[in-house]
């Protein structure tokens, strides 16, 4: 065999052992995640199978079987949530059979969790095979009664013909008020039970006077459309941007077009601007600046629906993001739904009435920003006097895409390396958070020293500890030049993990906006459904908290320089936020 082939061989095999978790030169299982030795966190058995891409499903099966007999002190078998999601990745790649296969094991291996038989009877209904669909979710169902999901199957596959509502039909159905008062309780008492910190900005007493409040409000002719608004605010109550009924997708689907607010509107500076005039362009120009509507001052519609936006602590920069992206939405739910609508401009005192929207397309993006051509990705700035890297998302999974984000930070650093690159730009803005994993690969590159990502992690079921908990070792090739980094409202969960650890360690000059997020973080999600009107909403479910404990818990990460745009910028589609870090960078060579 020709040495360049060997060489390759040799290459390949290091490469395939570890990412499997195995010691090249003893091919004994690696336990130490962070390359150091003397860590007991055992690695992830789905890490292994995924490595086994070779193998058929029903082989990694085999293999899992074996390693659990075999190796068991050196691989976590306990982890559900991750094999069951291994099964979903085949399942959302349309491989239901292999699907199938894994949820089999999975129930084998969790045969009391609800949610194991929940899947399998999902795959088993996505293959076609009702009676073995059924009989999963009616186990599921057995093995917890609240999961209103097998509820709902079951239901489904018994009566096929039968017709759901339609989310506008859903909007204008009435409950009794018993009923709707019942499910206010409901919902107080879930939230103070699955939430880990559910009092932490808000006391029980003014938790529950919230409750009661909204309760004298319930008449005969309350719709579930109002009942929902009525749940947003006091869910929006635990400041938590974990916990929430799904952004405002579900309100929306409930409106008819016709009871939008009928224009496009922008809120900066305390200001609402009109930024597309829709059918109303006739009577009110792009840029006018809205002081009341129906007569109502600005500054009071604005506080009413920033009660209802939900976000971490007394965070406002995630409130007024949510409210640029969902603000037709959010108007009409505040005034309850006029048919008809007019507003006052600044320097008039006119009242313009508008004409009913026609088209308004939620949730809306802001355009007017410099966006990269994915959401990784590297620019090298001219003459290479800096990378811009932007890193729009950290959610990038071990059991799933993790190496997707690996390879790239690797690879950009490479490059940066290579080209002696003195100042790096990483872009965080629109990171809604995602993996400790990619958090922590990517402070490897940044850092100087060994850290613990996490100082606090609790969620029902934890043995021993997790990833983060252990000490983390930067990277020898690690950046050692000057780094900026630009923030938003839109940095959530993750993202503020990252942010306070940069912070902690003073890693940089952070440009931008108060973070929507910073070191504590309350996670994960329970699914919960209110029992009569059947309104669904999301719980966070455990707690984890960086390194950066001195930091306050009530704001987001701040930046060292305040910077946004104006509303001729925005209009005019300048990135002031990126300009400015780009001079700054200028300025200090």
């Amino acid at each position: 065999m020709e040495k360049w082939i060997i060489q390759m061989f040799v290459l390949v095999a290091i490469n395939f052992f570890t990412s499997c978790g195995i010691n090249a030169a003893t091919g004994e299982p690696e336990r130490a995640i962070n390359s150091k030795i003397g860590t007991e966190e055992k690695l992830s058995i789905v890490q292994r199978l995924k490595a086994s891409a070779h193998l058929s499903v029903e082989e990694k099966v085999n293999l899992y079987y074996a390693l659990k007999k075999d190796s068991a002190q050196y691989y976590n078998f306990g982890n559900e949530d991750e094999l069951n999601m291994f099964g979903y990745a085949y399942l959302w790649d349309n491989k239901i059979e292999e699907a199938i296969v894994i949820f089999k094991l999975l129930v084998a291996e969790f045969p009391t969790s609800s949610n194991a038989y929940d899947s399998l009877g999902e795959a088993y209904l996505k293959n076609g095979n009702l009676e073995l669909a059924k009989k999963n979710y009616e186990k599921s169902l057995a093995l917890n009664p609240e999961n209103f999901n097998a509820e709902d199957q079951i239901e489904i596959i018994m009566f096929p013909d039968k017709v759901p509502l339609k989310p506008t039909e859903k909007f204008e159905q009435i409950y009794l008020a018993e009923e709707y008062k019942q499910d206010l309780d409901q919902l107080g008492n879930t939230l103070l039970k699955v939430h880990p910190n559910a009092l932490k900005f808000i006391s029980k007493e003014n938790f529950w006077q919230a409750i009661e409040s909204k309760k004298a409000l319930i008449t005969n002719s309350t719709t579930f459309g109002e009942f929902a608004w009525m749940c947003s605010e006091i869910i929006a109550n635990v400041h938590c941007s974990h916990t929430n009924m799904g952004s405002f997708n579900f309100e929306t689907s409930l409106l008819m077009l016709a009871q939008k607010f009928p224009l496009k509107t922008y809120w900066v500076n305390d200001k609402l601007y009109v930024v597309d005039a829709m059918n109303n362009g006739k009577s009110i120009n792009v840029r006018d600046e809205i002081v009341s509507i129906n007569g109502v001052k600005v500054s009071i519609i604005m506080s009413d629906i920033y009660k209802h936006i939900a976000s971490q602590g007394y965070i406002k920069t995630t409130k007024n993001r949510m409210f640029n992206m969902w603000s037709s939405t959010l108007i009409a739910y505040a005034f309850n739904f006029l048919e008809t609508y007019s507003v006052k401009v600044a320097g008039s005192n006119k009242e313009i009435y508008l004409q009913p929207a026609t088209a308004i397309a939620e949730p809306f993006f802001d355009e007017s920003l410099t966006y990269a051509n994915s959401v990784l990705d590297l620019e090298l700035m001219p003459d290479n006097s800096a990378a811009y890297l932007t890193i729009a998302s950290f959610n990038y999974y071990r059991w799933n895409d993790f190496d997707v984000f690996k390879n790239f930070i690797d690879s950009s650093f490479q490059v940066i390396n290579r080209n002696k690159i003195d100042n790096l730009i990483i872009d965080l803005r629109f990171n809604g958070g995602g993996s400790q994993s990619a958090s922590m690969h990517l402070l490897q590159y940044l850092l100087d020293k060994p850290f613990k990502y996490y100082s606090t992690v609790q969620f029902e079921g934890k043995e021993g500890k997790i990833e983060g908990e252990e000490l983390v070792y930067p990277f020898e090739n690690r950046y050692k030049g000057n780094c900026y980094f630009i923030i938003d409202g839109h940095g959530n969960s993750t993202t503020g993990h990252f942010m306070s650890i940069v912070k902690h360690f003073d890693v940089g000059t952070i440009v931008g906006e108060e973070l929507g997020s910073n070191q504590f973080c309350s996670a994960g999600m329970t699914t919960c459904r209110l029992s009569n009107t059947k309104l669904v909403y999301y719980v966070a479910n455990n707690t984890h908290e960086s390194l950066a404990i001195t930091l306050p818990d009530e704001t987001g990460i701040l930046p060292d320089y305040y910077i946004s745009q104006s509303i001729d910028e925005y209009l005019q589609k300048i990135d002031v936020v990126r300009d400015f870090t780009i001079e700054l960078v200028k300025k200090a060579k």
